[in-house]
């Protein structure tokens, strides 16, 4: 934006087409006082327009200030607002330029000072709707095949690695940010279990884990189309155990995760930084928060000790029945939720 107070009492305003992110469309700005006579832009095209018009019109207020003469005006940018019959949108930046020339009423008439003052952004926009996620589990670290569900019960040895995946399903912006918040087992398919093992905790791994969780880092590279779209990591598998007795205990395991998903843009990047000196800090209680959606996994893993693993390898349902104590854990699940997913329109 350039503004000009003419010695000869006009007012000089230029307006480039980038002042606003996304871009402002030039045909839609206009003094706020109308498009009056000698009121019009004496220069527009794609780039930028210019208003010229004297002090004294278009809708200028006028002030004496001390030994100052004030003079005030805006230009103001109409927004294409979309109707329908569930709600309105508007894909326009918001423009408001308000423009001040200073006079010194004694001497000559010469200006002595331009201010300009612009809106500050809007605030984020957060809005309930869904969201479908899956969370599925590979066969091997390079994420290249997945179990289904003919696969299931898979037999796993403890402190085996676990490679988990959880993904937005029926989207193609390449700007929306899948955002891991909790990930936590149970040994049942209910999430509000009272008995649980935290994996993430505000998308970082849980410091109070020997074996902690790895998270693995996506690029283009991936071969993803969108790898924003995705979250992988990789746990160790374990046993819940008495908290009073200490015996291991029997039965399956399920993963859960929460998450939400994030609008990227120049002012919100969506990442998540896990200092090393901020883990131990993090605290292993957590809930499903507002704005969040939840996944739980389905279809067992059988997690056996080391020394009946061989033998599980050659009937995994055979190894179940006979060795009731083996341990379990949840696998792939594609649910759809309604969620409410914090989106960057702008967050």
């Amino acid at each position: 934006v350039t503004a000009h107070c003419t010695p000869d009492g006009q007012f000089s305003i230029a307006v480039s087409r980038d002042v606003t992110l996304p871009p402002v469309i030039l045909d839609s700005v206009h003094l706020a006082s109308g498009p009056g006579a000698g009121c019009t832009p004496v220069v527009k095209n794609s780039a930028f327009v210019v208003y010229q018009f004297p002090l004294s019109a278009c809708g200028t207020t006028f002030q004496v200030t001390g030994d100052h003469a004030v003079y005030e005006n805006e230009l103001v940018a109409s927004r294409d607002v979309r109707t329908g019959s569930l709600g309105s949108v508007t894909r326009d930046s918001t423009f408001r330029l308000h423009v001040r020339c200073s006079y010194l009423i004694t001497g000559s008439f010469i200006p002595l000072s331009v201010q300009v003052f612009t809106l500050p952004p809007l605030p984020a926009v957060s809005q309930p709707g869904p969201l479908s996620l899956e969370l599925r589990v590979a066969s091997d670290k390079s994420y290249s095949s997945y179990y289904t569900d003919s696969d299931y019960p898979v037999v796993k040895a403890l402190r085996d690695p676990v490679y988990v995946e959880v993904r937005i399903l029926q989207r193609t912006d390449p700007e929306l940010v899948l955002v891991l918040h909790h990930c936590w087992a149970t040994p049942s398919i209910n999430p509000h279990q009272q008995m649980q093992w935290p994996v993430l905790v505000d998308g970082c791994p849980y410091a109070g884990d020997n074996y902690q969780t790895q998270l693995v880092p996506l690029s283009i590279a991936s071969g993803l189309q969108f790898p924003l779209h995705y979250q992988r990591f990789t746990l160790y598998t374990f046993t819940f155990v008495d908290s009073i007795s200490q015996e291991m205990l029997s039965g399956l395991v399920y993963l859960h995760c929460s998450a939400s998903v994030c609008h990227r843009s120049a002012q919100e990047s969506c990442t998540t930084t896990c200092p090393a000196g901020a883990r131990g800090k993090r605290s292993a209680d957590h809930n499903i928060q507002d704005g969040a959606s939840h996944v739980s996994s389905k279809g067992p893993v059988i997690f056996l000790q080391n020394e009946l693993r061989q033998g599980a390898a050659v009937d995994s349902l055979t190894v179940l029945a006979a060795a009731p104590w083996a341990l379990g854990f949840a696998a792939v699940a594609t649910v759809v939720v309604v969620v409410a997913s914090v989106l960057r329109w702008r967050k």
